[in-house]
């Protein structure tokens, strides 16, 4: 029997105690965070309302009520049983990072006291010398600053033996530079709310002081056992399996989307909820995805930075709590060849301080002036800045992805729905007409009720699509920050605003009243946007082509789509809106190459152990078996006369040279592989990524296919590794 037959065997669901009656998630959710309600409870009036004015106005607070602050975050902190606190910051990994300290402080021989200034929760100072820094700095250069992000909730993370305050911060480098992802997005909000706010001023909105992006990101995401896991050095290594045949059945019955979901399943999601509610994070909706042990976690709405924060620490717990329970979770955009892989759908909207949803088309799109402008403002951003949006999400594991008839394709484009494509097209058209209707959807049967459609259909093989309300950008990979695709919509779409906001002043000054002028400057917008709309199947072959004579870009390799970073034109529109100094843009171009080099490094490595350690042993078993077989029955035909089949004969001896070839293919192809590894050392990073997208992924590929070859003819006593039906099957 083999180590994975023994493991399979071991596989259960753990025994868990059951749950006294639920509480009210209302009497507990934020319980571990100094939100405002907690800050208010904690502080003076005085101090709060100071507080409150720098949210919303920027006039920082003095030393004095930042220590106040610090104080009654420390207090609260204590109360719940924290002794540590630390600036947990977002660098440039991909990853959230922490330096703990303790509350502590020295005040006499053997004698200590808790205490924490303002100082210290304003700023702090983790090493830098080992985050990716992109030539912003030297390596050798250690110091980095975190600095208090006062609009995201300082929290507190719960382990079995104690609890830590954490204190949401950006990260800098001694100069000043952005070593993060937080800060950018800080930044890209502050633009977008100063061109969202000086547009609305001309639609007479006076009272607005603040325009904010919204975001909902539903992370995708697999569960599977934990003892499979950790026998599979391809999924600890690199996160997804680079070797594996497919399982006969696999998604092909579309029994798995939204069925019922398994009880060692949903006991894992009622544990990651309940840790989620006392974060704060207002997880909404869970279910089965399309593939196998694939699931979907979503929350409702918030403001894009703790969205942001939000979904990092969503990540972080679901990895954790499907620990507990003998699961590990994968968040890598294509763990399993064969089914769906995972994204992180992202939903855009804005709103301002009155808590209007901009993006709301009411009930009569084609009245509704404002939407429309705006509407035309985000045709015009994803139009001019498709190269920036296609970047922002360009990974190693999105190129798996993205156009494999699961995801969007490379090429963005808009769907907007009928609805609004036949008000665009008569405001193209200088035509008015009503168009809006609230369809009744009537069922014939009197005991099931009546309901409305919704205004537009949701396109889901659209990149950029509107689904009422709201902008789903749904290329984002499952494993990916969200922060940087939110800081690009958010700059491209600041730009378009303030475009259209001069072109409404050009053209009143001409006379021309307010209304004429706003629909002349849309009409205008629509006809030059066109072909970035698409209505269609954005998965078949005939978009490809119809895209291309469009001129829409079709990038498919991270190493091209990044060197969007680099043109000239963007990187002043991000100095222009103070998001990114060419500095910092060139910097996240460098780090995001290396990092895309090295984890194909990293797999091509591991690759290579498995069919030297694992894949290669199993197959001489194997090998020697069949030849230990074809020579006893010829042996035995030449001595004892026996009568085989010359078919059967002939059959046996091609069955044992394929399989020799095989494995000569497979040993062969990995040889070839390690030389191009030890090649593309002597080459840049920018040679390398191409070198490694155009050679090293189709020889991965090619190795792949010929060990999932062997996989499926080696006997199961002397293939180890876990198999696809285990893995995506056993419960």
């Amino acid at each position: 029997m083999s180590i994975r037959q023994k493991v399979l065997f071991e596989i259960k669901s753990i025994e868990l105690a059951k749950a006294k009656a639920p509480k009210k998630v209302s009497s507990y959710f934020g319980v571990n965070t100094f939100g405002l309600e907690n800050m208010r409870k904690h502080i003076s009036p005085k101090t709060f309302s100071a507080f409150k004015v720098w949210m919303s106005e920027g006039k920082t607070i003095t030393l004095a009520q930042a220590n106040e602050i610090a104080n009654a975050m420390k207090e609260w902190a204590i109360s719940k049983g924290a002794t540590y606190y630390t600036h947990w910051f977002q660098p440039m990994t991909g990853m959230t990072a922490e330096k703990h300290d303790s509350f502590i402080s020295i005040v006499g021989p053997g004698k200590v006291i808790e205490k924490f200034s303002g100082n210290k929760l304003i700023q702090g100072e983790p090493d830098a010398s080992s985050f990716p820094s992109g030539g912003i700095r030297a390596t050798f250069e250690a110091r980095g600053y975190t600095a208090w992000d006062p609009s995201s909730p300082a929290f507190i993370i719960e382990s079995a033996l104690g609890k830590t305050l954490c204190i949401p911060t950006i990260f800098i480098s001694y100069h000043g530079a952005a070593l993060d992802k937080k800060l950018p997005l800080l930044r890209s909000d502050e633009a977008l709310n100063k061109a969202a706010v000086g547009l609305l001023k001309l639609f007479g909105h006076k009272n607005i002081k603040k325009v904010f992006s919204t975001c909902g990101a539903e992370q995708e995401y697999f569960l599977i056992d934990k003892n499979d896991y950790t026998l599979r050095q391809d999924l600890v290594m690199a996160g997804r399996t680079l070797i594996g045949a497919p399982s006969p059945k696999g998604q092909q019955l579309e029994d798995q989307y939204f069925g019922t979901i398994k009880e060692r399943v949903v006991n894992f999601m009622f544990e990651v909820a309940e840790e989620a509610y006392k974060l704060g994070i207002p997880l909404m909706t869970r279910h089965n995805e399309v593939a196998p042990h694939q699931y979907e976690f979503a929350p409702i709405f918030e403001e894009s930075n703790i969205a942001a924060d939000h979904n990092q620490l969503l990540m972080e717990l679901m990895k954790k709590v499907a620990l507990r329970h003998n699961l590990v979770c994968l968040l890598h955009e294509k763990p399993f060849a064969g089914v769906n892989g995972s994204g992180k759908h992202l939903n855009w909207s804005l709103s301002d301080d009155l808590g209007n949803n901009l993006l709301n088309p009411g009930e009569t799109p084609e009245d509704n002036l404002q939407f429309l402008t705006i509407l035309a403002a985000v045709l015009r951003a994803v139009y001019l800045h498709a190269d920036l949006l296609r970047a922002s999400v360009a990974l190693a594991g999105n190129e798996h992805r993205l156009g494999a008839n699961e995801a969007p394709p490379a090429i963005v484009s808009v769907f907007l729905g009928e609805q609004l494509t036949s008000v665009l097209d008569m405001l193209e058209k200088g035509v008015k007409a009503k168009v809006s209707k609230r369809d009744i959807i009537d069922l014939g049967i009197a005991r099931l009720p009546q309901f409305n459609k919704d205004s537009t259909d949701r396109n889901r093989t659209s990149p950029f699509a509107f689904t009422g309300s709201k902008f789903e950008f749904r290329a984002v990979g499952s494993s990916q920050n969200v922060s940087t695709p939110i800081t690009v919509v958010n700059t491209i779409i600041a730009d378009s605003l303030d475009y259209v906001a001069r072109e409404i002043k050009k053209v009143t000054s001409t006379g021309k009243d307010f209304n004429s002028s706003v629909l002349k400057v849309i009409s205008k917008i629509i006809k030059e946007t066109k072909g970035v709309r698409f209505e269609g199947n954005n998965y078949a072959p005939e978009w490809v082509k119809e895209a291309k004579r469009r001129g829409l870009p079709n990038v498919a390799a991270t190493y091209e789509a990044l060197e969007a970073l680099t043109e000239e034109e963007n990187i002043e529109l991000f100095e222009k809106y103070k998001v990114f100094s060419k500095e910092e843009l060139i910097a996240r171009y460098h780090i995001w190459i290396h990092m895309y080099n090295l984890t194909l490094e990293i797999e091509a490595n591991t690759l290579n152990e498995m069919v030297n350690a694992s894949v290669v042993p199993a197959g001489y078993e194997y090998e020697k078996l069949l030849a230990r077989t074809l020579d006893e029955l010829v042996r035995l035909k030449k001595s004892a006369g026996l009568k085989v089949d010359p078919a059967a004969l002939k059959d046996k001896k091609e069955h044992l040279s394929d399989i020799v070839s095989k494995i000569y293919y497979v040993r062969h192809n990995t040889g070839e592989m390690i030389k191009l590894l030890e090649k593309a050392k002597k080459v840049s990073d920018e040679k390398r990524a191409e070198l490694y997208f155009k050679q090293l992924k189709p020889m991965m590929e090619h190795i792949r296919r010929h060990v999932d070859d062997l996989e499926r003819v080696v006997s199961d006593d002397a293939w180890d590794l876990p198999k696809y039906r285990e893995m995506l099957f056993i419960k």
